[in-house]
């Protein structure tokens, strides 16, 4: 080998690593939308998300964001995601049930865990692998950011004080556990989408309706169209939210960039909390300065719901085992916590529901 060789033979192989170097950190951007249009104040979760991976990214990654309806119909975002339409949007979970009962789980369950419990789950109980193993299948990374608190209940026109008020009623809910609750107790589910949910009252379509939480119903204008409100909201105690992102895409970032996605989405998990919570705390004030009425249903009520909700648990999960799996890791974590949040008393959070057979759950979600 000539001097010159052995001269240049290095420094080509440097000028190699760094040409590597630098295209391991070629920024990726992301293009982003939402299904939430700028009256729903939970796109103000989505943008937070953003602003954090925008600002901790550096030359890794950076999204650009795009309000609902912008880019694809804020029902078509699932589709959109998958077949790279867009990069990545964010979503409920419970939307999407039409393509696996197991969705509808993630999203939210009547009378199961609140928004804490979603907290804790996600983060330490096995709730994350769950999402990954649901979305994965449509070949989406799946980055929880959001945990909404309890939705409001229904708004009506006329007073609804009883579960017996119920019956015979057509009630615009979302998801389809929520539906099938619903069925027995003799009402009828009305499937619309949130943008029509305040024409629908306004023009009595429904005979009541629920969106989601205070602060969210606040923001649609639901106070304008409604006079009573019948609490709790049992049909969705707690919800997740957060953010698809195609597979392809993904993998394009990196380990640095994908840990700058899940260290934002963590921060966002938290700041959502506290965010929607005090926004909810405020809009039931207004409510009922806008003269609006609180109804309650009674002790006795919420017991014949949770019994009427753990059968439909039982009953999903032994039709889908995808469902179960869910299921179990849910049950089984509120079951773990159980002692604990006993023992914390008036100091702790939540409440302990009654529980399904979690032995048969588990049979079902280890069928084949």
């Amino acid at each position: 080998m000539t001097l010159f060789k052995r001269l240049i033979r290095p420094l080509a192989l440097s000028a190699l690593v760094l040409a590597c170097a630098g295209l391991s950190q070629a920024q990726v951007k992301i293009k982003m939308t939402t299904p939430w249009t700028p009256g729903i104040n939970i796109i103000e979760v989505d943008k937070h998300f953003v602003k954090l991976v925008n600002a901790i990214g550096g030359n890794r990654v950076n999204i650009e964001f795009f309000e609902g309806g912008t880019l694809v119909p804020p029902m078509q975002v699932f589709d959109a995601t998958v077949s790279g339409t867009v990069d990545a949007s964010a979503d409920w979970p419970g939307y999407w049930a039409g393509q696996s009962s197991a969705f509808a789980l993630l999203g939210s369950f009547p009378m199961l865990m609140t928004a804490n419990d979603y907290l804790l789950w996600i983060m330490q109980w096995g709730g994350f692998a769950a999402f990954q193993e649901v979305y994965g299948r449509h070949g989406i990374v799946y980055l929880p950011y959001g945990v909404a608190p309890m939705e409001s209940g229904l708004r009506s026109n006329r007073p609804l004080t009883t579960l017996a008020d119920l019956k015979g009623k057509r009630l615009r809910m979302s998801g389809r556990p929520q539906g099938e609750v619903l069925k027995q107790l003799g009402a009828a589910q009305v499937a619309l989408p949130g943008g029509e949910v305040y024409q629908a009252l306004e023009r009595g379509v429904v005979d009541a309706a629920e969106f989601s939480s205070p602060g969210v119903d606040w923001g649609m204008g639901l106070q304008e169209v409604s006079k009573h409100w019948l609490a709790p909201g049992w049909h969705q105690p707690g919800s997740a939210l957060g953010v698809m992102i195609n597979k392809k895409v993904w993998d394009k970032l990196g380990p640095e960039g994908q840990a700058v996605l899940k260290t934002a989405a963590d921060a966002t998990l938290v700041w959502s909390l506290a965010f929607l919570n005090k926004a909810d705390v405020q809009a039931t004030r207004d409510f009922q300065k806008k003269g609006v009425q609180i109804h309650r249903l009674k002790a006795e009520e919420l017991d014949r719901l949770q019994a009427i909700a753990n059968e439909v648990l039982v009953r999903e999960s032994c039709a889908d085992p995808l469902f179960a799996r869910v299921a179990l890791s849910k049950l089984l974590f509120l079951e773990d916590y159980k002692q604990w949040r006993e023992m914390q008393g008036p100091f702790g959070f939540g409440r302990n529901p009654t529980l399904p057979d979690i032995a048969k759950v588990k049979a079902c979600a280890e069928k084949k």
